[in-house]
């Protein structure tokens, strides 16, 4: 875990705090660092994720794309704002990614941005539907003479779908930001639910991301931005501690102190045949 980054308290903003991602850090950032004062704005009627009893609930109901002077106006003072929010379809999506970061750069001093990105900005990279990850995402590891070359932070964005390229749109925002001397993060989260629990979902288990895990790198990203040590502009991505990971970890836990600490086998019983070789 990166230093303590607080001698105080540590103002955010969530825009789209109410979901998965945001109910996470609600939850588990003040139990990171007690400094953390969060508000999370939202469209009216927007279900609330967060289930405990300590999560911090300062909410504002409000329509970004309707009223973006009133986003900017909650943004004055901020220390981070993590962008959550998205909508369809891909030229809304991306017509509000602009307001969000045209907001931004209105504010001085201008906040660390955390946007949200997603490993499927990536999906040209890899498949859980071809070999050799479709053998690894039904689990069959013994299947295979060696793990597969996990992906790496640092390959640039080629999605391969509209929800994709919305992602790889927030990630060119983040690289213009950072340009510009200021410090944006794009996070690449991987499979977040509000229980983290396990889906169904095909090769799950190997992008399985713990809502803690998600405030862990949003933490260490803070933190490393006020050491003055936080690349600009960068991207990673965001996925726990897994044992059967498609995405490579090494590059944010060297750059930001990234230290995921939950792993998706707990969901599975031992199978020792079934591991690759070491």
């Amino acid at each position: 875990m990166p230093p303590n980054p607080s001698s105080g308290a540590i103002d955010v903003l969530l825009i789209g705090g109410r979901g998965n991602i945001g109910a996470g850090l609600r939850t588990y950032l003040p139990r990171l660092d007690a400094g953390y004062r969060i508000t999370s704005v939202d469209l009216p009627g927007a279900v609330d994720r967060a289930t405990a009893a300590d999560a911090q609930r300062d909410c504002v109901d409000l329509d970004i794309s309707a009223h973006p002077e009133e986003l900017a106006r909650l943004m004055q003072g901020r220390d981070l704002v993590v962008y959550l929010a998205r909508k369809n379809p891909l030229t809304a999506m991306n017509a509000m990614s602009d307001l969000v970061f045209e907001a931004l750069l209105l504010q001085d001093p201008v906040p660390l941005m955390v946007a949200s990105s997603s490993v499927h900005a990536c999906d040209g990279a890899y498949s859980v539907d071809e070999r050799p990850w479709s053998i690894w995402a039904e689990r069959r590891f013994a299947d295979l003479d060696r793990p597969p070359e996990q992906v790496r932070s640092s390959i640039d964005a080629c999605p391969t779908n509209d929800y994709g390229a919305e992602k790889a749109y927030v990630e060119q925002w983040c690289r213009r930001v950072g340009a510009a001397g200021h410090g944006a993060v794009a996070a690449r989260w991987g499979g977040i639910n509000a229980r983290n629990e396990m889906s169904r979902e095909r090769g799950y288990f190997a992008l399985w991301c713990h809502q803690e895990d998600a405030a862990r790198f949003v933490h260490a990203c803070y933190a490393t931005y006020k050491n003055g040590d936080l690349p600009r502009g960068a991207h990673y991505f965001v996925v726990s501690a897994n044992t059967y990971n498609i995405f490579d970890l090494e590059i944010p836990r060297r750059e930001i102190g990234y230290q995921p600490t939950h792993n998706a086998e707990v969901f599975y019983p031992p199978d020792e045949e079934s591991k690759p070789d070491a």
